[in-house]
This record gives C-alpha cells, sequence and structure tokens, in this order.
C-alpha cells in the first residue's frame, strides 16, 4: 500500500447526490448551501478536506437520508469561497474511490461512513481501448445535442482526461454513471462509455429520423 494510500482516513463524511459522478483526478465544482452540507464543509475544512461523493440507489427517493450505493469516490476540497449569502462554492478533485464498510450515527446532521479505499493505478495516461471509435461516437452525440466542444483539444487530450471528463460532464442515468463509477480500470470504463454514447446516439435517431423525400 503506497503511503498515500496509506494516510487516508478510515472514516469520511459522505455527500449523497443522484446523478453526480466524481472520478479519481477528476474535479467536481459544487454548490453548498443546505445547512447539514455546510457543516459537513466546515468540518472539512477544519480536519482532513476529503468529502465522499456517493449517489442514493433511488434517485427518485424523497427520505432525508436514503439508501446509497456500496460505491463512491473521495474527492479533497482544492478551491472554496464563500458566498455573501452564505452558501460554499467548492471544487472537489478526486482522491480515491471507496466502498462503504459500514455507516455512522450522523454528526451535526451529515452521515459519515467507515471507508474500504478500492486501488486505482495512478496517473492512467493509455489504456487498453478505442479511442477514434469513442470520438466518431462523441462527434455524433453532441452534434445531435447541439453541444458545441473544442475537438482539438479533445483530440489532444490524454486517454484517462478524456474518458474522466466525458464520464462526469456527460448527462447519463444515474444508474449509468454508476456503472462508470465501478469500472475496475481506466480501459473499461473507456469501453463502456464508448458503448453508452453510441446507444445514446442511437436511440436520438430513431426518435428523430431524419425527413426523406
Amino acid at each position: 500500500m503506497s503511503e498515500k494510500r496509506a494516510a487516508l482516513p478510515e472514516t469520511i463524511p459522505i455527500f449523497p447526490l443522484a446523478g453526480v459522478l466524481l472520478l479519481p483526478r477528476g474535479h467536481l465544482p459544487l454548490n453548498i448551501f443546505e445547512p447539514r452540507y455546510l457543516a459537513m464543509t466546515r468540518d472539512a475544512l477544519k480536519g482532513e478536506p476529503l468529502i465522499g461523493m456517493i449517489q442514493p440507489t433511488d434517485p427518485a427517493s424523497a427520505d432525508c437520508n436514503p439508501p446509497v450505493y456500496r460505491v463512491g469516490c473521495a474527492g479533497r476540497i482544492s478551491a472554496f469561497a464563500e458566498t455573501p449569502d452564505g452558501r460554499y462554492l467548492i471544487t472537489l478533485t478526486g482522491v480515491a474511490r471507496f466502498r462503504v464498510r459500514a455507516e455512522l450515527p450522523l454528526r451535526n446532521g451529515y452521515r459519515r461512513v467507515e471507508a474500504e479505499w478500492v486501488a486505482d493505478r495512478e496517473g492512467e495516461e493509455e489504456a487498453s481501448f478505442d479511442r477514434e471509435r469513442l470520438l466518431r461516437g462523441l462527434v455524433l452525440y453532441f452534434t445531435q445535442r447541439g453541444i458545441a466542444a473544442d475537438w482539438q483539444a479533445i483530440r489532444k487530450a490524454s486517454g484517462e482526461r478524456l474518458v474522466t471528463a466525458l464520464a462526469m460532464l456527460s448527462p447519463f442515468a444515474p444508474s449509468e454513471k454508476q456503472a462508470l463509477l465501478e469500472a475496475p480500470d481506466l480501459g473499461e470504463r473507456a469501453r463502456l462509455l464508448t458503448a453508452l454514447v453510441e446507444m445514446a446516439a442511437l436511440d436520438r435517431s430513431r426518435q428523430h429520423p431524419t425527413s426523406r423525400n
């Protein structure tokens, strides 16, 4: 176990949020305004600045503390600002995935868990996936939705940065986001991402077929 991983705490606060994905080395901006999550952020800033992002198993649940998936990703607070109306604007930089071993009693209204850290290869630049196929699907996916993109920058991005950014930013369903999070490595995540992009583009084509005379 690396020194960095050994230093990760056994207990972390969690922020359940449906449809939101954080991956290791990804960057996630958050607008914090609920009292319990304001307290969570304050406590994190005073101690270990880690927050575990995790999804509820039922995105439609109205439960104040809904059941959550067993796998999430912890992020370190890498940017912080307080607004005049008392909100916190923070950015989390993904550190490592974790499995929930057990949930602990609430602290200041927010949830905490015992975390079992998942080993990830750090700084994966290359992986066994068809990059050109992913980009072809992405062009169609973005074109169908009228999404502008800096294709020069996208093509220059490393494999890990490309896959991480697309997985986090694309508007997939919560269950699909969870599958991307739980992919065992970058190659599997890239292949799943490619399949999701292609399926979404195909569904869109079926819903809005091109008219022919």
